[in-house]
């Protein structure tokens, strides 16, 4: 089937599917220029705490954009409701395969023919789920890191992504505050997380091996890079279980990498600390925002 691009891009609304820690916080970034965002989760309270999250967040982000004007953001537990009439799809649910290429088949059938679907997988190119869409040429990886703080954008074709699909989302996505940059070959984590993976797997590794502690890495990478927080920190903003996920994602696909980093975080998520989401992680400061 052929695609065509989608028009009047400004009069319609942007679907994020998933309204997790990341699912949000695409919500807000596309809720900085007066249109309208709305988020899918089966959960309705998940929905309600994403929509209160982009309420309190979007005053501030939108003075930091050029042209920026608080946009509306919506949640529903009807999926067909959340995508009816986007431009654009932004798929932001669990790292597992198999809820991928149903998420994406469903999609396929319930969004706009010219609606763009894309894909935030941490780690899995869109092209292991391009045979679940009619029209694979629409489909996308866009990889978000942690907006609005972290707001690069990692865009990769899925092997039969109209290129059209790609410079649009490379001319607009500066717009909403974001930052897009190509992967020009297919690559299992893209640009920075493929560098990041190394940083990070080695971090486990040292504290799996009991050279060091997590707040000690910590504290020497803050000390010698200057940023705030630290792999340790990072991990349990993104999630434990999920940072696991994607180690296992990365073993399967190259053999040879070392188990302790897995087993690492294997008994920290048997315990039940995935983090912040949780109330503790490798650190036990999160008990109030949880």
């Amino acid at each position: 089937m052929d695609f065509v691009l989608p028009t009047r891009i400004d009069a319609r609304p942007v679907a994020v599917v998933g309204a997790g820690t990341l699912g949000r916080r695409i919500g807000l970034m596309f809720a900085t220029r007066g249109g309208q965002v709305r988020i899918y989760d089966p959960s309705a309270g998940a929905g309600a705490d994403a929509c209160a999250y982009v309420r309190a967040e979007l005053p501030k982000i939108v003075e930091c954009i050029d042209g920026g004007a608080p946009g509306e953001a919506s949640s529903t537990t009807d999926i067909a409701a959340a995508v009816a009439g986007a431009w654009l799809v932004v798929e932001a649910v669990p790292e597992r395969l198999d809820l991928k290429r149903q998420v994406f088949a469903d999609l396929d059938r319930l969004a706009d023919a010219d609606a763009i679907l894309a894909s935030n997988s941490s780690s899995y190119p869109a092209a292991r789920f391009a045979d679940a869409v009619a029209r694979p040429q629409r489909l996308v990886n866009m990889h978000f890191y942690m907006p609005p703080a972290q707001s690069a954008v990692d865009l990769m074709s899925s092997g039969a992504t109209d290129r059209a699909v790609l410079d649009l989302l490379l001319a607009k996505l500066p717009r909403f505050g974001l930052f897009p940059f190509e992967a020009r070959a297919e690559s299992t984590g893209f640009v920075f997380n493929r560098i990041w993976a190394a940083v990070k797997r080695e971090a486990l590794a040292v504290v799996a091996e009991g050279v060091s502690t997590p707040q000690d890495v910590d504290g020497m990478w803050r000390v010698n890079t200057g940023p705030p927080g630290g792999p340790f920190r990072m991990m349990d903003q993104v999630g434990l279980d999920v940072v696991l996920d994607i180690e296992n994602h990365y073993a399967a696909e190259r053999t040879g990498l070392p188990e302790g980093p897995r087993r690492l975080l294997e008994r920290y998520v048997d315990a039940g600390r995935l983090g912040v989401k949780s109330g503790a992680g490798f650190y036990d400061d999160y008990r109030a925002s949880a």
